[in-house]
């Protein structure tokens, strides 16, 4: 039996037969052409990108009739990215300079665009590698003659074991074969992540080398809640796991059932709400179905990363507006741009981009981005009242009042065209580093609410790469430092009267949902939907008091070994299955 840890990208609890999805590797060689045959291979090259724009095309359809619109836009990102006259510019140059096949200029090209991404510090841009590996192998694959590989030969229910799935895998994968996956890389925030979440698919990223460890056939549990994955499990770990499989299946459905209508609120009467962390508009339907009360966290990145070119005033509104549809007027809170200084193209290179020229300085940095998104939120907020807006990353309040000063600016420029807008649009700061924190007081008295990032803010304060395999294991959010500044912000919160968000992965952990409920918290901004019956019978089985107690009693640990380990133990009592 052999267990192995990674990252839990969607919630739930499998076991299956395992089925190895072999990876395709091509070698190119550089292969040489006569002068006389460099019109040919251009030739050769537009037919397959023509080719493979028509796959692209069909495949988002597919995608969109089935998950929605703003889930198909990431294969048409695929599509815009091979529309770009550059890219087609720079492939034909390099068959025209150095009179190779096209098989290589494209190989050399992408090759230089995935190396670019994947040196970026920023997780959500470092991810987009895949995208343009997902282009690489569809455009060789084509020129190679060779046909789309589909898993529809599939008779019975599989779990997927695979180095990598790219996001046109990921699209097409069927949830009436496909139980559960396992792959060697990834991250949360990938294209392929986020149509997994929205599938509804058991998955578990960040593995290693786990295609080594198991063989076709093997019995394989995906443990998707707690990010684990283990191998020819014994019988007596089999056993567990089939009947916590069971059990949760039909606990989750009695839950929502049960719990759907019912509001997130502790025997003596404090009142939580349970928000929705979204990348796509069409994500909200689902969250509601489960028994969300609006959207915490919209993250807008996507618009920037779906073309070459920076997203119009109205594609941002039209995003904005379908968000609003979706929610039916719910609370929607839209976060700015949260983006790196190396976004395409940028050219500028900086030695530590994690401490460098992102989220809000890459506003400040860019202010026609950062306005034009501005505008568009405003004119949202005429048609939902109760639409936020979320700066990122504010470390002080020369930052949090250029943002507020552009914010004016906007409004200014909006009233002389004539446009409805809500002048009193509520503004909020993320906490995500210690300084933000320290002066959160300060802080509170210039916003209308907080929402805390407890990913970054972790890895800010304990000085953690939780990407960094080799330190990783020490990111922990139950850390005395860590308790200690949630509970500073929190406070800082009340004594000022806002309210306090957390959309960090911290909040959409069941065994720290009692102590956030002690420390005060009142907002949950989660990224599962079907996480939510669950928090929801956590927070109705236990008083407020009760869950300050149990807070107080973990703030006194000087280990988070002991947090972990006695929230476990509290929670297991109320959903043990779990």
């Amino acid at each position: 039996m052999l267990t192995r840890k990674g990252i839990a990208l969607a919630p739930g609890v499998v076991v299956g037969k395992a089925h190895i999805l072999e990876g395709k590797e091509y070698w190119i060689v550089r292969s040489f052409i006569s002068e006389e045959q460099v019109p040919q291979e251009i030739k050769r090259l537009e037919k397959a990108i023509r080719e493979a724009k028509q796959e692209l095309l069909e495949l988002e359809g597919k995608v969109s009739s089935r998950l929605g619109h703003e889930v198909g836009t990431i294969l048409g990102v695929h599509r815009t990215i091979l529309q770009d006259h550059r890219l087609k510019e720079e492939f034909t140059t390099k068959i025209r300079d150095l009179r190779v096949k096209a098989e290589f200029a494209i190989y050399s090209v992408l090759r230089n665009y995935i190396k670019e991404f994947q040196s970026i510090d920023d997780t959500y841009l470092k991810e987009r590698a895949g995208d343009i590996l997902d282009i690489e192998d569809r455009l060789l694959r084509i020129l190679g003659g060779e046909k789309r590989e589909t898993l529809g030969y599939l008779k019975e229910e599989v779990v997927l074991i695979a180095h990598d799935l790219t996001p046109s895998e990921a699209a097409s994968l069927d949830t009436a074969s496909i139980k559960g996956f396992a792959t060697e890389v990834g991250g949360r925030t990938s294209h392929t992540a986020i149509l997994a979440r929205t599938l509804g698919i058991p998955g578990v990223v960040g593995l290693g080398r786990i295609t080594t460890d198991v063989y076709q056939g093997d019995p394989v549990i995906i443990d998707g809640n707690r990010g684990i994955v283990i191998i020819r499990p014994d019988e007596a770990t089999l056993e567990e796991y089939q009947k916590k499989e069971k059990t949760i299946r039909v606990f989750e459905s009695r839950l929502t059932h049960q719990l759907k209508d019912q509001p997130a609120e502790t025997p003596d009467g404090r009142q939580i709400q349970i928000f929705a962390n979204i990348d796509f508009p069409k994500e909200i339907e689902v969250f509601l179905r489960y028994g969300a009360t609006g959207v915490g966290l919209y993250r807008t990145e996507y618009l920037f990363l779906e073309c070459r070119n920076s997203p119009t005033e109205e594609d941002h509104y039209n995003a904005y507006l379908a968000a609003n549809k979706e929610l039916k007027d719910l609370p929607l809170i839209i976060r700015t741009m949260d983006l790196g200084a190396d976004k395409f193209g940028d050219g500028y290179k900086e030695a530590n981009p994690f401490l460098g020229c992102r989220s809000i300085r890459y506003c400040f940095d860019h202010p026609e981005l950062f306005l034009t998104q501005l505008k568009a939120l405003l004119r949202a907020s005429a048609v939902n009242k109760d639409l936020k807006i979320l700066f990122p990353l504010i470390s002080s309040l020369a930052e949090l009042r250029q943002a507020k000063a552009m914010m004016q600016e906007t409004m200014e420029v909006l009233s002389g065209r004539g446009e409805a807008f809500n002048e009193k649009i509520p503004i909020g700061a993320m906490i995500e580093v210690p300084s933000s924190v320290l002066i959160a007081d300060s802080l509170a008295r210039e916003v209308d609410f907080f929402s805390i990032g407890t990913n970054d803010l972790v890895q800010y304060s304990l000085a953690i790469d939780r990407d960094n395999e080799k330190v990783a294991f020490m990111y922990c959010p139950t850390h005395p430092a860590i308790l200690r500044l949630l509970k500073m912000c929190i406070e800082a919160a009340e004594d000022n009267n806002i309210p306090v968000t957390m959309c960090g992965e911290m909040g959409s952990e069941l065994e720290y949902i009692i102590l956030l409920l002690g420390l005060g918290l009142q907002q949950f901004s989660i990224s599962s939907p079907v996480l939510i019956p669950a928090i929801k019978k956590i927070i109705r089985s236990i008083t407020y008091e009760e869950a300050k107690e149990i807070a107080e009693k973990v703030l006194r640990f000087t280990q988070p070994e002991e947090s972990i380990n006695y929230l476990k133990k509290v929670t297991d009592k109320i959903i043990p299955v779990l």
